[in-house]
Protein backbone atom coordinates (compact mmCIF):
# COMPACT_ATOMS: atom_id res chain seq x y z
CA UNK A 1 0.00 0.00 0.00
CA UNK A 2 2.97 2.33 0.49
CA UNK A 3 2.23 6.04 0.26
CA UNK A 4 -1.53 6.01 0.09
CA UNK A 5 -4.50 5.71 2.37
CA UNK A 6 -7.35 3.48 1.36
CA UNK A 7 -10.90 4.53 2.17
CA UNK A 8 -13.70 2.03 1.96
CA UNK A 9 -17.19 3.41 1.45
CA UNK A 10 -20.19 1.22 2.12
CA UNK A 11 -23.55 1.93 0.63
CA UNK A 12 -26.49 -0.01 -0.71
CA UNK A 13 -24.33 -0.95 -3.67
CA UNK A 14 -21.24 -3.16 -3.43
CA UNK A 15 -18.23 -1.91 -1.44
CA UNK A 16 -16.32 0.83 -3.27
CA UNK A 17 -12.55 1.06 -2.73
CA UNK A 18 -11.03 4.55 -3.22
CA UNK A 19 -7.29 5.22 -3.07
CA UNK A 20 -6.18 8.74 -2.08
CA UNK A 21 -2.50 9.61 -2.64
CA UNK A 22 -0.72 11.14 0.37
CA UNK A 23 -0.04 14.31 -1.61
CA UNK A 24 -3.79 14.97 -1.74
CA UNK A 25 -4.43 14.15 1.89
CA UNK A 26 -4.96 16.82 4.46
CA UNK A 27 -7.03 17.50 7.52
CA UNK A 28 -10.75 17.70 7.04
CA UNK A 29 -11.92 21.30 6.71
CA UNK A 30 -13.43 22.81 9.82
CA UNK A 31 -14.98 26.16 10.65
CA UNK A 32 -11.61 27.25 12.04
CA UNK A 33 -9.90 26.47 8.75
CA UNK A 34 -12.41 28.41 6.66
CA UNK A 35 -11.26 31.56 4.98
CA UNK A 36 -11.84 34.71 6.97
CA UNK A 37 -13.13 38.05 5.84
CA UNK A 38 -14.38 41.29 7.33
CA UNK A 39 -17.99 41.75 8.46
CA UNK A 40 -19.26 45.34 8.19
CA UNK A 41 -21.91 46.62 10.61
CA UNK A 42 -22.11 50.29 9.72
CA UNK A 43 -20.31 53.42 8.58
CA UNK A 44 -19.57 56.26 10.99
CA UNK A 45 -17.81 59.60 10.95
CA UNK A 46 -14.61 58.93 12.88
CA UNK A 47 -11.13 60.12 11.92
CA UNK A 48 -9.28 58.11 14.60
CA UNK A 49 -9.06 54.32 15.05
CA UNK A 50 -11.55 52.94 17.58
CA UNK A 51 -12.40 49.61 19.14
CA UNK A 52 -15.76 48.62 20.58
CA UNK A 53 -15.06 45.34 22.37
CA UNK A 54 -15.14 41.65 21.51
CA UNK A 55 -18.76 41.63 20.40
CA UNK A 56 -18.47 40.55 16.76
CA UNK A 57 -21.00 38.36 15.00
CA UNK A 58 -20.45 34.62 14.85
CA UNK A 59 -19.93 33.86 18.53
CA UNK A 60 -16.12 33.72 18.28
CA UNK A 61 -15.50 36.82 20.38
CA UNK A 62 -14.02 38.80 17.51
CA UNK A 63 -13.13 42.38 18.31
CA UNK A 64 -15.09 45.18 16.67
CA UNK A 65 -12.93 47.99 15.30
CA UNK A 66 -12.82 50.66 12.60
CA UNK A 67 -11.34 50.69 9.09
CA UNK A 68 -10.75 54.22 7.78
CA UNK A 69 -10.86 56.36 4.69
CA UNK A 70 -10.44 60.09 5.37
CA UNK A 71 -12.92 60.99 8.11
CA UNK A 72 -15.17 57.96 7.53
CA UNK A 73 -14.84 54.60 9.17
CA UNK A 74 -16.42 51.22 8.62
CA UNK A 75 -17.24 49.47 11.88
CA UNK A 76 -16.10 45.88 11.35
CA UNK A 77 -14.99 42.61 12.85
CA UNK A 78 -13.13 39.64 11.48
CA UNK A 79 -15.46 36.85 10.46
CA UNK A 80 -15.60 33.59 8.63
CA UNK A 81 -16.49 34.11 4.98
CA UNK A 82 -19.88 32.48 5.30
CA UNK A 83 -23.43 33.44 4.51
CA UNK A 84 -24.93 34.30 7.87
CA UNK A 85 -28.45 33.03 8.37
CA UNK A 86 -30.70 35.75 9.77
CA UNK A 87 -31.25 33.81 12.98
CA UNK A 88 -32.30 35.67 16.10
CA UNK A 89 -28.79 35.29 17.54
CA UNK A 90 -27.05 36.64 14.44
CA UNK A 91 -29.43 39.55 13.90
CA UNK A 92 -29.20 40.54 17.56
CA UNK A 93 -25.40 40.42 17.39
CA UNK A 94 -25.47 42.72 14.35
CA UNK A 95 -27.90 45.12 16.04
CA UNK A 96 -25.97 45.05 19.32
CA UNK A 97 -22.84 46.36 17.63
CA UNK A 98 -24.78 49.28 16.17
CA UNK A 99 -26.38 49.97 19.57
CA UNK A 100 -22.93 50.11 21.18
CA UNK A 101 -21.80 52.54 18.47
CA UNK A 102 -24.77 54.81 19.22
CA UNK A 103 -24.06 54.61 22.96
CA UNK A 104 -20.51 55.75 22.19
CA UNK A 105 -21.95 58.90 20.60
CA UNK A 106 -21.70 58.01 16.91
CA UNK A 107 -24.41 58.22 14.25
CA UNK A 108 -24.15 55.00 12.23
CA UNK A 109 -25.25 54.42 8.67
CA UNK A 110 -26.19 50.77 9.11
CA UNK A 111 -25.08 48.25 6.53
CA UNK A 112 -27.34 45.41 5.47
CA UNK A 113 -27.22 42.31 7.61
CA UNK A 114 -24.60 39.90 6.32
CA UNK A 115 -22.34 42.42 4.55
CA UNK A 116 -18.91 40.84 4.19
CA UNK A 117 -15.75 41.96 2.44
CA UNK A 118 -12.73 39.80 1.78
CA UNK A 119 -10.11 42.31 2.96
CA UNK A 120 -9.75 45.65 4.70
CA UNK A 121 -8.40 47.02 1.42
CA UNK A 122 -11.75 46.17 -0.21
CA UNK A 123 -13.52 48.14 2.51
CA UNK A 124 -11.26 51.15 1.99
CA UNK A 125 -12.02 51.01 -1.74
CA UNK A 126 -15.75 50.87 -0.96
CA UNK A 127 -15.45 53.89 1.35
CA UNK A 128 -13.48 55.77 -1.29
CA UNK A 129 -15.96 54.96 -4.07
CA UNK A 130 -19.02 55.91 -2.02
CA UNK A 131 -17.46 58.70 0.06
CA UNK A 132 -19.64 61.58 -1.17
CA UNK A 133 -22.89 59.63 -0.87
CA UNK A 134 -21.99 58.38 2.61
CA UNK A 135 -21.07 61.90 3.75
CA UNK A 136 -24.47 63.17 2.53
CA UNK A 137 -26.30 60.41 4.40
CA UNK A 138 -24.31 61.03 7.58
CA UNK A 139 -25.10 64.75 7.45
CA UNK A 140 -28.83 63.99 7.05
CA UNK A 141 -28.79 61.39 9.83
CA UNK A 142 -26.72 63.38 12.32
CA UNK A 143 -28.29 63.22 15.78
CA UNK A 144 -31.31 61.28 14.49
CA UNK A 145 -32.60 58.06 16.01
CA UNK A 146 -34.37 55.16 14.32
CA UNK A 147 -37.48 53.71 15.92
CA UNK A 148 -39.51 50.69 14.98
CA UNK A 149 -43.26 51.13 15.03
CA UNK A 150 -45.82 48.38 15.32
CA UNK A 151 -49.48 49.19 14.76
CA UNK A 152 -52.21 46.86 15.94
CA UNK A 153 -55.68 47.65 14.72
CA UNK A 154 -59.12 46.14 14.68
CA UNK A 155 -59.54 45.85 10.92
CA UNK A 156 -63.28 45.22 10.87
CA UNK A 157 -64.01 48.10 13.25
CA UNK A 158 -61.89 50.52 11.22
CA UNK A 159 -63.52 49.45 7.95
CA UNK A 160 -67.00 49.79 9.49
CA UNK A 161 -66.12 53.31 10.62
CA UNK A 162 -64.87 54.21 7.14
CA UNK A 163 -68.12 52.92 5.63
CA UNK A 164 -70.16 55.02 8.07
CA UNK A 165 -68.14 58.15 7.28
CA UNK A 166 -67.83 57.76 3.49
CA UNK A 167 -71.06 57.54 1.53
CA UNK A 168 -69.28 56.60 -1.73
CA UNK A 169 -67.64 53.58 -0.12
CA UNK A 170 -70.90 52.58 1.54
CA UNK A 171 -72.83 52.74 -1.75
CA UNK A 172 -70.21 50.83 -3.74
CA UNK A 173 -70.06 48.09 -1.11
CA UNK A 174 -73.86 47.77 -1.21
CA UNK A 175 -73.79 47.56 -5.03
CA UNK A 176 -71.19 44.80 -4.90
CA UNK A 177 -73.18 42.78 -2.37
CA UNK A 178 -76.43 43.18 -4.39
CA UNK A 179 -74.82 42.56 -7.77
CA UNK A 180 -76.29 39.68 -9.76
CA UNK A 181 -73.30 39.66 -12.09
CA UNK A 182 -70.90 36.81 -11.68
CA UNK A 183 -67.87 39.09 -11.61
CA UNK A 184 -67.49 42.08 -9.35
CA UNK A 185 -63.72 42.14 -9.70
CA UNK A 186 -63.37 45.72 -10.97
CA UNK A 187 -65.86 47.09 -8.48
CA UNK A 188 -64.00 45.37 -5.63
CA UNK A 189 -60.71 46.80 -6.93
CA UNK A 190 -62.26 50.27 -6.95
CA UNK A 191 -63.59 49.73 -3.43
CA UNK A 192 -60.11 48.71 -2.27
CA UNK A 193 -58.60 51.87 -3.74
CA UNK A 194 -61.26 54.02 -2.09
CA UNK A 195 -60.65 52.40 1.30
CA UNK A 196 -56.89 52.84 0.85
CA UNK A 197 -57.39 56.55 0.15
CA UNK A 198 -59.65 56.88 3.19
CA UNK A 199 -56.97 55.28 5.38
CA UNK A 200 -54.24 57.59 4.09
Amino acid sequence: MGGEVRHVLKSCSPVVDISVPESLQGPLPSAQDSETGIYVYSIIECPEPRTFGKIGIGGRGDGVYTVHYKDLAAVVSRSLLVVYDPTRENVLAHEHVNEVIIEEGFTPVPMSFGTLFKTEKDIVEFLEDTYDALRDVLVKMKDKLEFGLRVNWAREEVLAEIERDDEGIRRLKEEISKSQQSSTYFARMQLGRMVEQALA
